[in-house]
């Protein structure tokens, strides 16, 4: 994954600048690459490993949770937004799902770590990337920022004579009409 991240970085001036070739690498790597990787990532969790040593799970997550907020809070605090803005800005940050799973993964195809060990890790990154989610949806949205039910964008435009999405008479085909 190292070689992936540097290569991405080197082409990100060149490639950021052209918006369809991004948008076509989102499309491939979000829709059809990531499900590959994140089944067989999830396919080494042991669940009777994780049965049987429930505490090992809470005590992973919850210090992965305390470090995490201790260092993003002062720094969404940083940047003065209401006590519940912040509280969902760290709790949405705070995930490492990513980086957690390759960095799991890595120890177990390398042998130092072991399944039971390698199970612990991962259930404690979907953990942490999915529980502090809910919360920060449930409790701390920034209702403010969101759309009020009458303002509704169109969700695609077309064009009447050409097609395209560019300009000319927009339909909203997220209505019944």
């Amino acid at each position: 994954m190292l070689p992936a991240y540097m290569i991405g970085m080197v082409l990100a001036g060149t490639v950021g600048e052209d918006h369809v070739l991004i948008r076509r690498l989102r499309t491939l790597t979000f829709g059809f690459l990531t499900p590959f990787y994140f089944v067989r990532a999830g396919s080494f969790v042991s669940v009777p490993a994780l049965i049987g040593a429930p505490l090992v799970f809470v005590v992973l997550f919850f210090a992965k949770m305390v470090s995490k907020i201790i260092g993003l809070l002062p720094t969404v605090n940083a940047f003065r937004y209401e006590r519940n803005q912040g509280l969902y800005y760290t709790l949405m940050m705070s995930t490492g799902l990513t980086f957690g799973t390759i960095s799991a993964l890595f120890g177990l195809n390398h042998g130092i770590i072991d399944q039971a060990q390698y199970s612990y890790l991962g259930a404690t990154v979907i953990g942490s990337a999915v529980i502090p989610t809910m919360i920060a949806n449930s409790f701390f949205m920034p209702k403010h920022l969101l759309k009020r039910g009458g303002d509704v964008e169109p969700a695609i435009a077309i064009t009447e004579a050409s097609g395209t999405a560019d300009q000319g008479e927009q339909w909203n085909l997220s209505s019944p009409d």
